[in-house]
């Protein structure tokens, strides 16, 4: 998996993040908190808005579903208490993915939404950081296609998601919780539960020591770091830039 990712690429942007993953681009903007309109207010917490726009045409249907799932995710990331009766922006413009040279030739897109949730998610919560909002937690993001003969695959290819039985996107917050979960095709809860383990693997640092779900599970991928592993990284070295006027 080849990861591209910076921090505040926006100058006139309270905090955005770029971030490229599996044939998949965006850019995510945060502003805020801002002044909101009364009839959005809410008196003891901050309202939250996400905007999906596509690489190429209008945002329909689909990005409503993932604006959805998003906003309901990030809401229990921000601490919305912090800030009440304000709004926070927030932009996600996909600037590449496996569909754009499809639909730019006429050929049939995709018709899975959960390819570009992880990098949504991805994105999003690396603006967040960028612009030093208070947050409850993080967040890393996985997507795992199953293959008919019960193959599992991490970040699957556009054609590998194409001939799938299954897709899954698992979130899971820094203290062990599961954010999201988002699966469509043909499974049954034995293949959810490896699914599962390995997702968790894959996104989280875990305790040696801590009661495990993956028992069934061939895990050769355990000595790698995890995702979690990596956005800590990133929030160590902002850390860094920003307070390495005190070492002048």
């Amino acid at each position: 998996m080849t990861e591209d990712v910076a921090l505040s690429p926006l100058g006139r942007a309270d905090g955005s993040a770029s971030y490229a993953n599996n044939g998949y681009s965006v850019i995510a903007a945060v502003n805020g908190p801002v002044e909101v309109q009364r009839r959005d207010e809410i008196p003891e917490e901050s309202a939250i808005d996400v905007v999906l726009r596509p690489a190429i045409g209008v945002g329909g249907v689909r990005e409503r579903h993932l604006e959805s799932v998003i906003e309901k995710t990030l809401r229990q990331v921000i601490l919305v208490s912090a800030h009440p009766r304000t709004l926070i922006q927030i932009t996600l413009q996909v600037v590449a993915s496996p569909d754009d040279s499809k639909a730019l030739n006429g050929l049939h897109q995709s018709a899975s939404n959960l390819s570009l949730l992880p990098t949504l998610l991805q994105s999003s919560i690396l603006a967040l950081i960028s612009t030093s909002l208070p947050l409850t937690m993080t967040l890393t993001s996985t997507l795992i296609a199953v293959s008919w003969s019960g193959e599992m695959i991490f970040d699957p290819a556009a054609r590998i998601v194409e001939k799938a039985a299954s897709l899954h996107v698992l979130a899971f917050s820094s203290l062990g919780d599961l954010l999201v979960a988002e699966s469509e095709g043909t499974f049954d809860m034995d293949i959810w539960d490896q699914v599962y383990a390995m997702a968790e693997k894959h996104c989280r640092t875990l305790d040696p020591g801590a009661p495990a779900r993956m028992a069934d599970v061939d895990m050769e991928s355990s000595k790698s770091a995890s995702l979690e592993d990596s956005l800590q990284g990133i929030i160590e070295g902002k850390a860094a830039r920003e307070y390495r006027w005190k070492e002048s």
